[in-house]
C-alpha cells in the first residue's frame, strides 16, 4: 500500500513540475514574441551593432547580483536551520522559476515554504516576507533619495490633486493597518502585530544581515542598469543616471502588476524618467529587457532544472 502511495505522490509531482515548466516557458515564450514594449527584431538589431564582448561584464554583474540573493535566503532560513549555499541557490532559483508567471511574483512564498516540512511553513513564509522585506526597505530609502533629487533638478508633472491622494491613500493604509493589526489574516494565528512581534524577536546580526545584503544587491543591480545604458549608447553620466534609476526601482515596487504587465509597466517607468534627460525610447527599453532576460529569464531558466530534477525526499 505504502509503495502504491508512493508511486501515486511521484506521478502527480511530476504532473505539477510539467504543469508549472509549461506555463513558465509559456510565460517567457510569450514575453519574448508579444513585442508588447519591444520587438525582437529591434533588440537583436540593437545587440548586433554592438561588442558582445560587454555581454560577459552583464552577465557577471547579473550573478553577483543573484549571489546577494541567494546569501539573503542563506541568511533568513538560518533562523530555521542553516543550509549549504548551493541549497540556497537551488531552493531560490527553483522558487523564481515557479514564482515568474505569478502577480508581482507572490508565486515564490509558497514555493520556499515547500521546501520545508509543514509544521516549519509558517515560520518560514515569516522570514521570507523579511527578507522581501529588507530588500523594499533599502529600494524606499534610495528611491525616495532619488526622487527629491529629480524633484529639486527637474519639472516633474506632480498636481496637487495627486498629491492629496497620494496622502489620503497612504493615510488609509496606515489606519486600516491599525485598527486590523490584531485580526488575522489569511494564514491562521498570524496578525500584523503577531508578525512584528515574531521580526522583533529575531537576532539583530540576522536583521542588520540581510539589510547589509539587500543594499549590496541594489548597488549592484542599479550599476549593472547603468552600463547596459552605456552600451546602447545612452549618453548620460552617473551623477544623473544615479537619482533616475533609484526612482525608477521605487515607482516599479510599488506599482502593483501582473505577470501580463510587468514589462510595461516597468518599461513605461523607465521610458518618462529618462525622457527627462534626452534618452530615447529604443535605448531605455532595450536596457530594461536585457536587465529583464539576465535577472531573471537566464535564472529562471537554471532554475527549471532544478525543478526537473526535484524529489518529494527532498522535503
Amino acid at each position: 500500500m505504502r509503495t502504491v502511495l508512493h508511486k501515486s505522490k511521484q506521478y502527480w509531482l511530476t504532473a505539477l513540475k510539467v504543469l508549472l515548466l509549461g506555463v513558465t516557458f509559456a510565460y517567457i515564450y510569450y514575453k519574448l514574441t508579444s513585442g508588447e514594449t519591444l520587438q525582437w527584431q529591434t533588440f537583436i538589431s540593437e545587440i548586433q551593432s554592438k561588442n558582445v564582448t560587454y555581454v560577459l561584464l552583464f552577465t557577471l554583474l547579473a550573478g553577483v547580483n543573484w549571489v546577494f540573493e541567494i546569501a539573503k535566503w542563506q541568511t533568513a532560513v538560518s533562523k530555521i536551520k542553516p543550509i549549504s549555499f548551493f541549497e540556497a541557490t537551488k531552493q531560490s532559483l527553483m522558487a523564481l522559476t515557479i514564482s515568474l508567471p505569478t502577480p508581482n511574483r507572490i508565486g515564490d512564498y509558497g514555493a520556499k515554504a515547500f521546501f520545508y516540512p509543514s509544521e516549519k511553513r509558517k515560520e518560514i513564509l515569516l522570514l521570507n516576507f523579511l527578507n522581501n522585506s529588507a530588500q523594499m526597505v533599502i529600494t524606499c530609502f534610495l528611491g525616495c533619495f532619488g526622487l527629491f533629487i529629480l524633484a529639486f533638478n527637474y519639472s516633474l508633472p506632480f498636481s496637487g490633486t495627486n498629491l492629496i491622494i497620494s496622502i489620503s491613500v497612504l493615510l488609509i493604509v496606515i489606519i486600516t493597518t491599525y485598527f486590523f493589526r490584531k485580526k488575522q489574516l489569511i494564514i491562521k494565528g498570524l496578525s500584523v502585530v503577531n508578525l512584528f512581534q515574531y521580526i522583533k524577536k529575531l537576532p539583530y546580526s540576522l536583521k542588520l544581515k540581510l539589510l547589509l545584503y539587500s543594499f549590496l544587491r541594489y548597488i549592484v543591480f542599479s550599476l549593472l542598469f547603468f552600463v547596459i545604458l552605456l552600451f546602447f549608447d545612452a549618453d548620460i553620466s552617473i551623477v544623473k543616471a544615479v537619482p533616475l534609476i533609484f526612482a525608477m526601482y521605487l515607482l516599479v515596487s510599488i506599482v502593483p502588476s501582473f505577470f501580463i504587465f510587468d514589462i510595461i509597466i516597468r518599461g513605461g517607468v523607465a521610458v518618462w524618467l529618462f525622457s527627462l534627460v534626452g534618452i530615447n525610447e529604443v535605448t531605455v527599453l532595450c536596457t530594461v529587457f536585457t536587465m529583464w532576460l539576465l535577472n531573471f529569464i537566464l535564472p529562471a531558466l537554471v532554475g527549471s532544472f532544478f525543478v526537473a530534477r526535484y524529489k518529494t525526499r527532498n522535503v
